[in-house]
């Protein structure tokens, strides 16, 4: 059990009338660490950032004291394209995207893996693969920094491949296909973002306690949890192995409460950041979900929780 320490819970905050009103609307929302989009996620247009906005929003950042800070690429990115055009597109917003990170102070940026349409799986594989390496070229990412702190360390961004629900022909829902990605830019700062909801509705049943043993040895034979260094914390509307991605608030929907408690207490995630990706409507919004992880995490139940 994880009994030394709560793990940082933060939520995809929006820039909604400016960057650093995400700061403090993670701060009212009792956040220690967020996500953004750093543009509008809707278009493939971005407007250029602008320096005071960014010197405000990093100084702002810092004086709340909110670590770590990921930035979530916009969704019509595809790096795994076979259409020439929209891969095209999709390597010059993701390689702004990286640009637009490293301005922001980001310590991680998520993206999708992609979706491979009427190519097949290890096609798709290689051009996303392709794809970050052509993104990042000439840029200097540094790799990620400690999860103890930011104090005296320099700006320094790692890509995150986030796993997929598997709906349509997207690529990276099954862990092997992360893995393959991982290892084909073994020598670049690139890590893992592990969806929960995803990772319910591709197939892997971390809502009970034998499946979540059945998990932690998947991820054991194929990238490891050294890897993971961001969990998108959400529960699922959606049932096992539906392919379809639902998000929902924390204990409401099929993955349930236990699941949670279980999650927040395993040793293998201790210093992994909790992000909230959850539903904002009239009964429930960000603050319920940060108060009732944050209950699941700090709760004296006893668990058995071996991941082996």
């Amino acid at each position: 059990m994880n009994t030394n320490r709560a793990p940082r819970i933060g939520i995809h905050a929006s820039i909604a009338g400016g960057l650093s009103k995400a700061v403090s609307s993670a701060v009212e929302k009792g956040a220690d660490c967020f996500q953004i989009f750093a543009r509008n996620p809707r278009g493939w247009l971005a407007r250029p950032l602008d320096r005071d906005a960014i010197r405000e929003f990093r100084t702002a950042r810092d004086k709340a004291e909110l670590w770590p800070l990921a930035v979530h690429s916009v969704y019509l990115i595809n790096l795994a394209a076979s259409d020439p055009v929209l891969l095209a597109r999709s390597r010059e917003a993701f390689r702004q995207e990286i640009k637009r990170s490293l301005d922001l102070g980001a310590e991680y940026l998520v993206v999708h893996p992609g979706s491979a349409g009427r190519a097949a799986a290890e096609e798709a594989i290689a051009t996303a693969v392709e794809s970050v390496r052509l993104c990042t070229r000439g840029l200097k990412l540094r790799g990620a920094a400690s999860i103890a702190g930011r104090a005296g360390q320099d700006d320094a961004l790692t890509i995150l491949i986030e796993n997929t629900a598997g709906q349509g022909s997207s690529i990276g829902c099954g862990f092997e296909q992360i893995a393959q990605i991982l290892a084909a830019l073994d020598e670049m700062p690139v890590d893992v973002c592990l969806d929960t909801a995803h990772t319910f509705a591709s197939g892997y049943n971390i809502s009970t306690e034998a499946g979540l043993g059945s998990t932690m040895r998947a991820i054991d034979r194929s990238f490891g949890f050294d890897r993971i260094k961001l969990i998108h914390c959400n529960d699922s509307k959606a049932p096992l192995n539906s392919r379809v991605d639902r998000h929902e608030h924390i204990g409401l929907g099929h993955i349930g409460a236990d699941a949670f408690r279980r999650l927040t207490h395993n040793l293998k995630f201790s210093s992994v950041p909790f992000i909230l990706e959850t539903p904002v409507d009239k009964e429930r919004g960000y603050e319920w979900n940060v108060v009732r992880l944050r209950e699941l995490a700090r709760s004296d139940e006893k668990w058995n929780l071996k991941s082996g």
